[in-house]
């Protein structure tokens, strides 16, 4: 099995989990979908993610395992890593796949906003396999009821990326093209400082303040001078910045919060930036340097996607001058 049959095997499955997602929330309430199933050390697991996690490992058993040993990296594994098929052993897996069912799902379990299914693949290099080793990746929409339009967006390294919309009404598939705003400036446009959940929420609302001011000015009266967008999923985040839709984001989460974090981003969280990178966005971590966590699911991760090189201009000094001032680089 070469990467691009993983890679097509993979865009099968995520069809598979968006049906069974969009189906579960067709069949239940919000009510149901937001029970707390169980906690992990990472995150919160609800009904809602539940509805993945068998089909996850069932595709893999039967539509890859069969002709290719892998490391298959989930939140909702044990451990966090299986290695199919069952009499295989780490060194013997070709790839490391690393998957989050649903990215978004506090957003999608009320029927907010669209949740996205997230997988990164990489060449097995051993435990030091990491982000910066993936060389395929596929993002797959999953719309909210009331939306029929959810896009899937794939890339290669050093191929550019591609996009498709899929119509729920029709089941028809439409290539679309994806651009990176080419705005030089803040003004007018959504630049966010993640902060979605409590803990130190004070503290990257004051980064954020700061790093705009010493951009634009201080705010002026009656006025927006750029917006702000709490988008809960990092995928949909990377989808903005994809778009043209965001001009900045930047999340600190687990440089903020220090010692003891709070919920913060994962590897499996941020496995498709390769895709944002292949359509011209800038991606890196709070220093400025390419992303390089180990495929797994325990490590938090800072990361900051700027749509282009201007606005990484214009954005990175005010930033790590308000994160040096606080003592986080």
């Amino acid at each position: 099995m070469t990467l691009r049959d993983l890679t097509a095997a993979v865009r099968r499955l995520h069809e598979q989990l968006r049906a069974a997602v969009i189906g579960a929330g067709e069949r239940q309430a919000s009510d149901d979908l937001s029970r707390v199933a169980r906690d992990t050390a990472g995150d919160t697991v609800y009904a809602l993610d539940t509805v993945t996690e068998t089909p996850l490992v069932e595709f893999f058993e039967r539509e890859v395992a069969t002709h290719v040993p892998v490391a298959l990296i989930a939140e909702g594994i044990p451990g966090g890593r299986l290695v199919l098929p069952a009499n295989a052993s780490a060194t013997d897996a070709r790839w490391h796949v690393i998957v989050d069912p649903i990215d978004g799902t506090r957003g999608l379990m009320y029927q907010k906003r669209s949740g996205w299914i997230l997988t990164g693949i990489a060449p097995n290099r051993g435990p030091a396999t990491g982000l910066h080793d993936i060389e395929a990746a596929v993002q797959t929409e999953i719309p909210v009821h009331k939306q029929h339009l959810a896009d899937v967006v794939w890339a290669f390294r050093g191929e550019g990326a591609q996009a498709e919309r899929w119509n729920r009404l029709t089941g028809e598939r439409a290539p679309i093209v994806l651009k990176q705003s080419r705005a030089a400036t803040l003004a007018h446009g959504f630049a966010t400082v993640v902060r979605y959940f409590p803990g130190q929420r004070d503290v990257l609302a004051a980064i954020d303040d700061e790093m705009v001011a010493a951009i634009m000015g201080p705010p002026q009266p009656g006025k927006a001078a750029c917006f702000e967008d709490q988008y809960v999923s990092t995928g949909g985040q990377l989808y903005e910045l994809m778009a043209g839709h965001d001009r900045v984001v930047v999340d600190i989460r687990a440089l903020v919060h220090g010692a003891a974090p709070s919920l913060c981003c994962h590897p499996y969280d941020i496995c498709t930036e390769l895709i944002a990178r292949e359509l011209g966005v800038i991606v890196t971590d709070a220093r400025g340097e390419p992303l390089s966590a180990p495929l797994s699911v325990e490590p938090n991760v800072s990361w900051v996607g700027y749509a282009n090189a201007s606005i990484r201009n214009v954005v990175e000094p005010a930033l790590r001058r308000a994160l040096t001032s606080r003592g986080l680089l």
